[in-house]
C-alpha cells in the first residue's frame, strides 16, 4: 500500500480540523495505522461480497444457503453504502468525487441490490437478477488498494494513441477480409452477412478458430491461410506497444523515486542505489 500519495488527486477534506478531517485521513489516507486498518477492512469485505456473489450464481449453492447469502448481500450492502455515504460527507466537493471513476464503482457496488428492493413487489424480473451481477463491480474497488495499479493505468494512458491507431488498422483488415469471405463465400456456405463475415475473420485472426462458419472454396481456404499468417504476425504488437511503454513508465519512476535513507530524488534510470550514500532504492517500495 505503500509508494502512493496520501490522498487522490483533487480531493481534500471538508474542514481543515473536525472529525469530518479526521475520518477523511482513514478513509483516504493509507500512510498511518487508522488508514491501513480501514483499507484491510474494506479488502476483507470486497472479497467477501465478491465469494457471496459468485456463490449464489451456483444453483445447489443457492438453493441451501440463498437466505445466509441474502442475509449478507444485505450486510455487504449496507457497509458500502455507510462507506459512500461517508465518502460522500468527508470530501469538500461531493460532486466530484461523485462523477470519478471510483466514485461511480461505489455506487454501481450497492445500486443492484437497493434496485431489487425496490421492484421486490413486482416479478422476480430476469432484468433485476442481472444487475445483481453487477455486485462484481465491487472487486474494481480493490485497484484503488494497489499502489502498481496506478503505473498500469497510467502505461495504458500513454499507450492510448498507439493501441488505438492498431485496433483502427486490424478493423480496416477485418472490414476488408470479412467483404471479400462475403463475396467469394456467400450465404450458402454460412457467411450470411458483411458483419458474420467479419466476426470469423476476427475468430481467424486471433487465430481462436470456433469452426461454426468455415470456408469450402479454394479461393476461400487460400484467404484463410492469409488471415492467419496476418494474425500471427500482429497479435503480438499490442503487447509490445504495452511493454515498451511500461519499461519507460519504471525507469521515470525509478527516476524520481527518493532514497529512502537521504531523500535523494534525480537518480539514473537505471540506477538500483543511491547516488549519494548507496542505499538500495527499492527499499522505499518493500
Amino acid at each position: 500500500m505503500q509508494g502512493r500519495t496520501p490522498f487522490p488527486d483533487r480531493l481534500h477534506p471538508a474542514r481543515p480540523g473536525g472529525w469530518r478531517a479526521r475520518w477523511f485521513h482513514i478513509i483516504f489516507g493509507h500512510d498511518d495505522a487508522p488508514g491501513r486498518r480501514f483499507d484491510v477492512l474494506l479488502i476483507i469485505a470486497i472479497l467477501g461480497s465478491i465469494v457471496v456473489a459468485m456463490l449464489d450464481t451456483v444453483a445447489e449453492a443457492h438453493a441451501r444457503y440463498g437466505a445466509i447469502f441474502y442475509a449478507l448481500e444485505w450486510t455487504f450492502t449496507l457497509l458500502f453504502t455507510l462507506e459512500y455515504v461517508m465518502r460522500i460527507v468527508v470530501v469538500d466537493r461531493p460532486w466530484r468525487y461523485m462523477r470519478s471513476f471510483f466514485g461511480v464503482v461505489d455506487f454501481l457496488a450497492v445500486l443492484p441490490t437497493w434496485i431489487s428492493l425496490i421492484a421486490a413487489g413486482s416479478q422476480y424480473l430476469l432484468v433485476v437478477r442481472a444487475l445483481r451481477i453487477l455486485r462484481i463491480f465491487r472487486i474494481l474497488k480493490l485497484t484503488r488498494y494497489v499502489g502498481e495499479a496506478d503505473l498500469l493505468w497510467y502505461t495504458l494512458l500513454r499507450a492510448r494513441r498507439k493501441v488505438l491507431v492498431f485496433f483502427s488498422a486490424i478493423l480496416t483488415l477485418v472490414l476488408i477480409f470479412g467483404a471479400l469471405m462475403y463475396l467469394i463465400e456467400g450465404p450458402e456456405d454460412g457467411f450470411t452477412s458483411i458483419p458474420t463475415s467479419m466476426y470469423w475473420a476476427i475468430v481467424t485472426m486471433t487465430t481462436v478458430g470456433f469452426g461454426d462458419i468455415t470456408p469450402k472454396t479454394a479461393l476461400g481456404k487460400l484467404l484463410t491461410s492469409l488471415i492467419i499468417l496476418i494474425g500471427y504476425s500482429i497479435i503480438a504488437v499490442p503487447t509490445g506497444i504495452f511493454t515498451a511503454e511500461l519499461a519507460a513508465s519504471m525507469r521515470s519512476r525509478r527516476k524520481h523515486l527518493p532514497c529512502p535513507h537521504c531523500g535523494q530524488v534525480d537518480h539514473e534510470s537505471d540506477a538500483s542505489h543511491c547516488r549519494l550514500c548507496g542505499t538500495s532504492l527499492f527499499e522505499s517500495e518493500d
